[in-house]
């Protein structure tokens, strides 16, 4: 009886033995650690933007800002998030006329799409009031017409989180949780949103073909105003509204009030200068078919009104641009037809793929 229990005793503790032998060891957790690889920043035909050198464009970076460009919790109540009001499937804009902030409050102006702003050189918003991406990436946080956040009571909710505090180890080397890492990163991943593949792009790659209505579009767009010879006037965009950014990195008033109807002091109110009343930041028109309303105050509601106002609507003030002004007088010669041209062209400024790209898109 006791042989029997020794050897039944010696069996169990073989086989526990062998048991612990057959467990896998735990497999080990790679530490957290600052990544260097650099994110592949494609553009296109585009011209190489001129990025800042203090920012590296990293991989690490781009998606700790891509998360805090997606993230609520930069918000008061945590119910918003820049992705709100800059959507993808709007070309990063909002078709609201005035954005709805945490407080159910509307912003004062209309809200600007953050594409290709890479190619943005002359300060940000409507007005310009931030000087770098950077700056303007943590504004709308403090505003309380939108986030209506304390930029200190968002670096403690990110610290409480170790999604967020793991990558910003990724991205700077450590877990600091910081204003200026939080603008870099947003700044990072806001250079990255970029538009490129529209049909016009294509167009001039020899990709494909316009159709007859747009190419006469764009002859009308490319071709100068001639209030000599109307036959050969043209729609005269580019000169406010050219090279591959269809944009000119300038602020100009383009006629939509009277000095006496102007609500909206525009770039004074930054600069202090008179000359500056009612001058806006000139946008843009990649993507505008998709991103209305239009102006400042988002007042027109469709491409067929804009076209409307430079054809017969611009109004004289005393800080109205030169050219503008110039064809108050006569308007563009712009037939029903033209104008129906010059929209078709406009809309192949509309990059598909961009909107759906995932690198810009939701990181949750």
């Amino acid at each position: 009886m006791k042989k029997n229990y020794l050897l039944l005793l010696s069996l169990m503790t073989l086989v526990l033995f062998s048991c612990k032998e057959d467990e896998a060891p735990p497999t080990p957790v790679d530490p957290v650690v600052l990544e260097t690889a650099l994110y592949d920043f494609k553009h296109g035909a585009l011209p190489a933007p001129n990025l800042p050198e203090d920012n590296a464009l990293t991989q690490a970076k781009v998606q700790l800002g891509r998360m805090l460009f997606y993230e609520p919790e930069l918000s008061k109540d945590g119910s918003l998030a820049c992705a709100d009001c800059h959507r993808q499937e709007n070309a990063f804009s909002d078709t609201d006329r005035f954005s709805i902030g945490v407080q159910g409050l509307p912003g004062k102006r209309q809200a600007m799409s953050v594409v290709n702003m890479a190619w943005n050189e002359n300060e940000f918003f409507w007005d310009g009031r931030s000087h770098l991406l950077r700056d303007q990436s943590l504004l709308p946080i403090q505003d309380e017409l939108e986030m209506d956040e304390t930029l200190e009571n968002v670096i403690t909710k990110l610290k409480a989180r170790e999604l967020y505090t793991n990558q910003f180890i990724r991205a700077f080397g450590d877990d600091a949780v910081t204003e200026e890492r939080m603008s870099l990163a947003l700044e990072a991943f806001m250079f990255t949103i970029v538009s490129y593949s529209s049909k016009y792009d294509k167009f001039l790659a020899g990709e494909v073909e316009l159709t007859e209505s747009e190419e006469r579009g764009r002859e009308l767009y490319f071709t100068e105003y001639n209030p000599f010879f109307p036959e050969f006037s043209g729609a005269d965009c580019q000169h406010c509204h050219g090279g591959a950014n269809f944009e000119n990195d300038q602020y100009m008033n383009n006629g939509l009030d009277t000095d006496a109807e102007i609500t909206d002091d525009g770039r004074m109110t930054v600069t202090g200068d008179e000359a500056d009343r009612a001058k806006f930041k000139v946008t843009s028109l990649r993507n505008v078919a998709i991103t209305p309303p239009y102006m400042h105050d988002g007042r027109f509601q469709t491409l067929e009104e804009v076209v409307d106002h430079y054809n017969e609507g611009v109004r004289s003030s005393s800080t109205v641009d030169p050219a503008i002004e110039n064809t108050r007088e006569t308007g563009l010669f712009l037939t029903a037809e033209d104008k129906v041209d010059l929209v078709n062209f406009l809309k192949t400024l509309t990059d598909e793929e961009m909107l759906v790209k995932e690198e810009f898109s939701s990181p949750f």
